[in-house]
């Protein structure tokens, strides 16, 4: 069974978001350190939710909205991007953003549901 793995909250003012979401559950939010050429751009943090405790989640992204309408992005860890693109397709859904390799991330991927929501999928790379 898969589960949530990372997620990603987009921003038009990413300040006034890092600070609501700070005040409201003290969450430390700061600038990335994953390399990547559009990073800056993207005005793009990482955002550490608390300690980590068993089977929970504790990590995020924050970045500047590039596209109105944005919604806030769950990723699902999986062992191959290849085929679960593959079988969203099959199951009637589309793919938003192909597969891409994130140096020391790993691969990643957007598909979109049968619903019209948007998940994002990632093989973390074994660095």
């Amino acid at each position: 069974m898969v589960n949530i793995a990372y997620f990603e909250v987009p921003a038009d003012n990413v300040g006034r978001a890092k600070k609501f979401y700070h005040s409201l559950f003290g969450w430390i939010i700061e600038p990335t350190k994953t390399p990547g050429a559009d990073m800056k751009t993207m005005e793009y943090q990482d955002i550490i939710t608390g300690e980590p405790q068993e089977k929970t989640l504790n990590m995020g992204g924050m970045y500047k909205r590039q596209m109105p309408g944005t919604p806030f992005m769950p990723y699902v860890m999986v062992e191959d991007v290849d085929k679960i693109i593959a079988k969203a397709e099959k199951l009637g859904g589309r793919i938003i953003m192909p597969k891409m390799k994130i140096e020391s991330v790993g691969d990643t991927a957007i598909i979109q549901d049968t619903e019209g929501n948007t998940i994002g999928v990632w093989k973390p790379s074994m660095a």
